[in-house]
């Protein structure tokens, strides 16, 4: 098995995750380091023992040409580091969202196809074990054809605390949140011939929305309810766990709180915990989404070596994003909308 080197541009807030996640990983190495600010480039490169470190993208994947790129930055910087990336036959997995715009993210997956390098969205809820687990139930047909669906995820954990940025634009739940939410209803039941979207903004100190309502019809015939908020204060803080709720011509599925999943089928019910397993590197509550992200890493290694599409591709994110996009249209107007027409 030869060695994969990679790159990673971004140390910021969350890139420690992705940089332990890789560190776990037998066969890979971050040879190499980008970002603008000093001091957080000193600092990654401090923590985890790397050596080369840049201040330019382009200089870094020029000069040390890594097998694979991590764009661990944030949206805007999207579009030009893919396409930077993919002009240099290098292979990249990007941060989501995956660009500010549907034309950006079309764009960058055009390049990449056309280059003939993979590209991965990264950091996808669906990829989170609990919610691995109630797909396998529903694969397993125990309870039979979905008629109803709803993911759910609703908090009032302080997320500025650690991304002020979040609170500064004019989208918010839907673009941060939402499109995992979205992502898990497409994981579960399939694509979405139309959505329906609320919003509300609660918290007078934010610019965008932080309330979401969603209602999908998807392909296979039947609906699904998304709802997100961090303005929901509950007895027990549940972030960041995602709720879900599938009933079935033979019975339902329950991933409730406390990550308890529970399946009543025709044999009765049963109860099992589906907690994600805290890793070394790990801390509460953030733990299911730092093992998603050590899962997603495998799956990109594994890709890369098979010659393989990510099963969260480029490609196939697109169609996530095109919820968000379309979402956020239907809030604006009221109407009913077909994404695909996004």
């Amino acid at each position: 098995m030869s060695e994969l080197r990679g790159a990673l541009i971004g140390c910021g807030f969350f890139a420690r995750n992705q940089m332990h996640a890789w560190d776990d990983i037998p066969g890979v190495s971050i040879v190499a380091i980008c970002d603008r600010d000093e001091a957080r480039l000193a600092e990654m490169g401090e923590s985890f023992a790397v050596e080369a470190r840049y201040r330019d993208a382009a200089t870094m994947l020029r000069e040390v040409r890594p097998d694979f790129v991590d764009i661990a930055t944030t949206a805007p910087s999207h579009r030009a580091l893919v396409e930077l990336a993919a002009s240099l036959q290098i292979p990249a997995i990007c941060q989501k969202p995956i660009a500010p715009t549907i034309d950006d993210a079309r764009a960058m997956v055009d390049a990449c196809e056309a280059a003939g390098v993979r590209l991965m969205i990264h950091e996808n809820f669906r990829w989170q074990s609990p919610i691995q687990a109630v797909r396998r139930v529903l694969d397993s047909g125990e309870i039979g054809a979905p008629f109803f669906g709803r993911v759910s995820f609703r908090s009032a954990y302080d997320v500025y605390a650690g991304q002020p940025y979040l609170a500064e634009g004019e989208r918010f739940i839907i673009e941060d949140l939402g499109i995992h939410a979205l992502d898990i209803a497409r994981f579960l039941f399939g694509d979405v011939a139309r959505i329906t979207a609320r919003t509300a903004r609660v918290n007078p100190r934010i610019r965008g929305e932080d309330v979401a309502t969603m209602l999908l019809d998807h392909e296979a015939g039947f609906p699904s309810v998304v709802d997100c908020s961090y303005a929901t204060r509950l007895e027990t803080e549940r972030f960041p766990q995602t709720l879900v709720e599938i009933d079935g011509a033979a019975g339902t599925i329950r991933l409730d709180e406390g990550y308890r999943l529970t399946v009543t089928g025709p044999n009765g019910t049963r109860h099992e915990d589906v907690s994600p397993p805290l890793l070394p590197w790990a801390s509460r509550p953030w733990h299911n989404i730092q093992e998603s992200v050590a899962l997603i890493q495998h799956h990109w290694v594994e890709t890369l070596r098979a010659g393989a599409e990510p099963a969260t591709s480029g490609r196939d994110n697109l169609k996530t994003f095109a919820l968000v996009e379309a979402a956020y249209r239907s809030a604006a107007s009221g109407a009913t909308l077909d994404p695909s027409e996004v």
